[in-house]
């Protein structure tokens, strides 16, 4: 599964004092997708065997979005090394396809029993298509 993609409905919650998506709000949707494409592509002895920390969010701001309307993010995983693994998001305007921001997340695997970071080797890349 070389992508995922993540519908969503702007919620009002979602809109700050200037009446568009709060910049927070990209980074909890990028996480989300983030989260559901590791949970679709990865075997549950995977899931159990790993868990994932972020260690860097570069965001940039493209356009803004507003109440009720419907975006996509669409996330892939990048570049791996030993324990970190690059993850690139888009969220983008439906039905316009206007790129609202895109992002480039570095996350680290750990062993969820021990707290220590563990290799990023191919069988946990394989079914993501890296």
């Amino acid at each position: 599964m070389r992508s995922f993609e993540l519908p969503l409905t702007v919620a009002p919650d979602d809109i700050d004092g200037l009446g568009h998506v709060n910049n927070v709000v990209y980074l909890r949707w990028v996480q989300q997708a983030a989260g559901a494409h590791w949970e679709a592509a990865a075997s549950p002895s995977q899931r159990a065997a790993v868990a994932w920390v972020v260690i860097r969010h570069e965001i940039d701001y493209k356009a803004p979005a507003y109440e009720g309307e419907q975006v996509l993010v669409r996330t892939r995983v990048g570049e791996a090394t030993a324990a970190t693994w690059e993850r690139l998001s888009e969220v983008r305007r439906v039905p316009d396809d206007t790129l609202l921001a895109r992002c480039r997340s570095v996350y680290v695997a750990l062993d969820p029993a021990t707290g220590r970071p563990r290799r990023v080797d191919a069988a946990l890349r394989a079914p993501f298509g890296a």
